[in-house]
């Protein structure tokens, strides 16, 4: 089972959920939230790079007692920059020129692309007991997450509430008010992106729908500037999902897409 997130402010839940949440403080991407000991938590933060796309600017993550901390090409264990491959006490940390990945021994693997994309897989016997954007894997969607006990939340109430609060931290909460518009003009488009023939072993793998309402999303909000981040963000994320489900995702990267 995997969370992730990815372009712009998407994210799927470990029980499927996919929303957007455009937060740029330090949130709760997915943390062990059993009473006592934490095995591991992991942190993000975003901010908008000089495009003005969102990306991670970092990813924290504590496993048992070690301390990792990541950037766009580097990694910090315990307050000490270290080289990879790197291991210790059954972390694995690999760094390659795309994705830094993380095996932890307790169950959990951590793929970024060192841009706008995380996705981290968790053994099942986290089930019902996460927290964070990533929801509680509890293996029902909208359940505690977008609905607890009477209250029902909206994304971005959902999203501000993992916030992590830090004295110091100068950022704003997204505007909960805020309505997504409908991006219906994009969806033929989106449409024949998502069921390109490169496409075809992944059709009967995932929820397709869901990527191509991620994708009208996009187009809306790159109001018409022909820029690749509108596009292939969510198609890029699309392929990995595919590639994880145990699909084979064709060629569909192009010389002038993408």
């Amino acid at each position: 089972y995997v969370c992730s997130t990815w372009g712009n402010n998407h994210f799927k839940t470990f029980d499927g959920d996919v929303y957007q949440f455009p937060g740029i403080c330090e949130y709760n991407f997915v943390s062990d939230c059993r009473e006592a000991y934490k095995e591991f938590s992991v942190h993000i933060q975003r901010t908008l790079n000089s495009n003005g796309h969102p990306e991670i600017q970092y990813i924290l993550m504590k496993i048992k007692d070690i301390m990792v901390y990541l950037k766009p090409n580097l990694v910090v264990v315990d307050g000490r920059i270290v080289k990879t491959p790197y291991y210790s006490s059954g972390v694995l940390i690999e760094s390659g020129e795309i994705y830094t990945k993380i095996y932890a021994k307790l169950g959990m693997v951590l793929m970024w692309n060192q841009q706008d994309a995380l996705m981290v897989e968790l053994d099942n016997k986290f089930n019902n007991h996460t927290c964070g954007l990533c929801g509680d894997y509890n293996g029902i969607p909208i359940y505690n997450e977008f609905i607890n006990g009477d209250a029902s939340y909206n994304s971005i109430t959902y999203g501000n509430l993992q916030k992590i609060s830090k004295p110091n931290a100068k950022c704003e909460d997204p505007d909960e008010t805020q309505a997504l518009p409908s991006c219906n003009e994009h969806r033929d488009e989106c449409q024949r992106l998502l069921t390109s023939p490169a496409f075809a072993d992944c059709r009967l793998r995932l929820n397709l729908e869901m990527y191509i309402q991620a994708c009208m999303q996009d187009k809306c909000a790159c109001t018409g500037k022909e820029d690749s981040f509108c596009l292939c963000s969510t198609i890029s994320e699309y392929s990995r999902q595919c590639s994880h489900a145990g699909g084979r995702p064709g060629e569909w990267r192009t010389q002038n897409f993408c």
